[in-house]
Parts: C-alpha cells; sequence; structure tokens
C-alpha cells in the first residue's frame, strides 16, 4: 500500500513539472532577452486601438471661418455662401507649380484637440478651383505634430518630408476627400497621436488655386466613409 502512494505522488510530481514547464521556458526565454538588450514594455506603450472599434474620441471638425488670420500663410478669406460662416480659405492661381513639404508653400496652421492611441480618418472639404498653366486646383499635403505609425514612429512632422494628400477630382466645385498616403488607401492612411492634447495641422497648397472650407478627423463617424453633408455639424 505505501508503495503504490509513493508511486502515485511521484506521478503527480511528475505532471505537476511537465504541466509547468511552458512557463518556465517563456521565463527563460524573457530574461534571455532582457540580458540581451531587448526592451521591455513600456508604461508610455500606446495600446493602438482597432480602426473599427467603437470609441468615445469626439469627431474633430474645423471650419475655415473660425481660423484666425495670422493662421494664414499666402492663402486668403474668400466669401462663399455655401461655406459654414460663408468663409472658405483659398489661395491664388497664377498657374505655377508648387513643391511638396518640407518646402514652404502657401500654407494654414492651426491646433486641435486629440486622443492618444486612437485611429482618425482626416477628410477635407475642398473647392477645386479653374486649371491654369501647371495646376488643376485640387491638391493638399497635410501634417500633423506629434503624429506616430504603429510602431510609435514619429510621422507627418510639419518641416519634414513626411504627409498624407488629398487630391480632389478633377471637376470644379466642391468635393469631401480623404487625406491618403500616396498611392495608399488602406489602413496605412489612418492618424495616430502619441499623446493625448493639442496638436498642430498645418494644410500646405499642392496646388495653387484650391480651397476649403472644413477639416475633419474622424475616430468613428467618418472612419470609412466620407460625410454625405455638405456641411458636417459639431
Amino acid at each position: 500500500m505505501q508503495k503504490a502512494t509513493n508511486k502515485y505522488r511521484r506521478q503527480i510530481a511528475i505532471g505537476v513539472a511537465v504541466g509547468a514547464l511552458p512557463l518556465i521556458i517563456f521565463i527563460a526565454l524573457a530574461i534571455s532577452a532582457r540580458a540581451n538588450g531587448a526592451p521591455a514594455m513600456s508604461e508610455n506603450s500606446i495600446a493602438w486601438q482597432d480602426p473599427k472599434a467603437a470609441t468615445s474620441a469626439p469627431e474633430v471638425i474645423v471650419y475655415a471661418a473660425d481660423l484666425p488670420k495670422s493662421a494664414l500663410s499666402e492663402f486668403s478669406f474668400w466669401d462663399d455662401p455655401a461655406s459654414p460662416g460663408g468663409k472658405m480659405i483659398g489661395t491664388p492661381n497664377t498657374g505655377d507649380e508648387l513643391d511638396p513639404p518640407p518646402e514652404n508653400d502657401p500654407h494654414v496652421t492651426f491646433k486641435v484637440k486629440v486622443q492618444s492611441g486612437v485611429a482618425y480618418r482626416c477628410w477635407i472639404h475642398m473647392k477645386v478651383g479653374a486649371p491654369k498653366g501647371k495646376s488643376q486646383a485640387n491638391m493638399f499635403w497635410v501634417q500633423f505634430s506629434d503624429a506616430v505609425d504603429k510602431a510609435n514612429k514619429q510621422v507627418l512632422k510639419p518641416g519634414t518630408g513626411s504627409y498624407l494628400t488629398a487630391q480632389g477630382p478633377a471637376q470644379l466645385g466642391w468635393a469631401w476627400v480623404k487625406c491618403n498616403l500616396r498611392e495608399s488607401n488602406g489602413s496605412e492612411s489612418l492618424i495616430y497621436f502619441r499623446t493625448s492634447g493639442e496638436v498642430t495641422v498645418r494644410l500646405q497648397a499642392g496646388m495653387e488655386g484650391v480651397g476649403f472650407d472644413q477639416l475633419v478627423l474622424s475616430p468613428s463617424r467618418f472612419l470609412e466613409n466620407a460625410p454625405s453633408e455638405a456641411i458636417v455639424k459639431k
């Protein structure tokens, strides 16, 4: 009887040891990785949201009419009864070609409040102007301070060559235009921010003669589809 009891005890001990083996291996590998300089999970690591997941982050809606004149560089306020507040922002078309960032061509800068780790989609309500010379009057380049990619690497920073492109249709008039990485229409063009709070948005004219009256950063309502209304309500 005693021998049988000892046998069962040995079997239980072996079973526990075998069951714990994966945990022991995991701990050993983790210790080895740390010893070889692998980074540990930081308290500041960003837990990226699923872009399709519901979010409590508010929609960011900017009306051109609400911006101060000091926000404009080589742009002007134009009257337009179809725009919020009856105002839009545009730049004249002389037919010349404009260069992308980091060149400092006509631009508008302003601040908005965002939330960290939330996927945003950027839309511009663009007014395509009459083409002239080298300009089709239908493009903006867009940059954001504190924007990062999913690897937490800084992107789209003003003053650099990293930017999104909003290219409108060829026909004249108003259109909601998505801000994309060139040659990309997918999740790569979603915008994330390292920290919550105020960031700077920089809209640079990609072509002369282009204008806008609204910018939207949407975490949910317009994450996949453009606004259907001419004026998005705050």
